[in-house]
């Protein structure tokens, strides 16, 4: 649970920065290009002895780890286009809901509960979902040019964010033999997280639609480190509970949801809804009744 709970410290540090960006006028865009090499100078930095970053093509999990690196940068992509074009609502709606994708994976493909459910933790599960949408839904008076086929970008961020999370339940799973291999492999994936970031940058710098400033990529230091040990932890937290995605991400989930409502009412004073309290509490409920096994044991 302590690996868990450093994951979604983290990770609300994470959404941390991107609450701040526009009061100091940060390119969020850069900034996130920016920040896969502070990940990966984290992640050396942290490396344990005796081993090193290396890409071995002689074995098939450095592709798979290369091309989800490059799936981070596509959700990304795919997140930003769609809150322009569909609104933040249903871009926030379809990237917290796709924790049912790496659920249902993990208990119907990869077989990997770590220990056997109950009615309870399924009943957890299901509130799970219902609090997620809750808690999540702002409504929105953005007005938004959608045309064609933009109704389907919430769906593309959907399905990328469950895919991506799947993957990296299946690489631990199989490739990550042990813990002290988590470092070694996740540089990996930041590897081709920043050759996708990069190239991308690249390309909108010379269209001239970013320009390169040293603030954005000093943003991208407060951005890059917490990110790598978000996404650390929650693969040490994956281990630590057999890789048991239906397990995991629910209280990964539901865990950031609720420090960040907490985080955003203590300092940037926003206010919650009654939909967003009512979710909270369904929060609340829901990690209970996947976990209580856990929470008996204390006891």
């Amino acid at each position: 649970m302590f690996y868990l709970i450093l994951s979604i410290v983290f990770s609300v540090l994470l959404l941390t920065n991107f609450r701040l960006y526009p009061k100091f006028n940060i390119s969020t865009f850069q900034a996130i290009a920016f920040n896969y090499p502070i990940c990966f100078l984290t992640g050396l930095a942290l490396m344990p002895k005796g081993q090193s970053f290396e890409l071995n093509f002689s074995e098939n999990w450095t592709f798979y780890a290369l091309f989800l690196g490059v799936g981070f940068i596509i959700t990304f992509l795919l997140s930003g286009i769609s809150t322009q074009r569909m609104g933040m609502t249903a871009t926030s709606l379809a990237n917290n809901i796709s924790l049912v994708i790496p659920v249902l994976c993990s208990l119907l493909i990869f077989k990997t509960q770590g220990r056997a459910f109950d009615g309870l933790n399924y009943l957890g599960l299901t509130l799970a979902l219902g609090a997620v949408g809750l808690s999540t839904f702002k409504k929105s008076n953005e007005k938004v040019a959608a045309k064609g086929l933009d109704f389907l970008l919430p769906v593309a961020v959907f399905l990328m964010y469950g895919i991506t999370n799947t993957s990296i339940n299946y690489l631990n799973i199989n490739y990550i033999k042990s813990a002290d291999r988590t470092i070694p492999v996740t540089l990996v994936m930041v590897f081709g997280a920043i050759l996708a970031g990069m190239t991308v940058l690249i390309i909108q710098v010379i269209r001239g639609k970013e320009k390169i400033k040293i603030k954005h990529i000093l943003a991208s230091i407060t951005l890059g480190v917490p990110n790598f040990l978000s996404f650390y932890f929650l693969i040490l937290a994956l281990t630590a509970y057999g890789n048991s995605g239906a397990f995991v991400y629910p209280l990964y989930n539901i865990g950031v949801i609720l420090v960040s409502a907490l985080v955003a009412l203590v300092f940037f004073k926003e206010k919650l809804t009654p939909l967003n309290k009512i979710g909270l509490v369904l929060a609340v409920l829901a990690i209970g009744l996947i976990s209580w096994q856990d929470i008996q044991a204390l006891f």
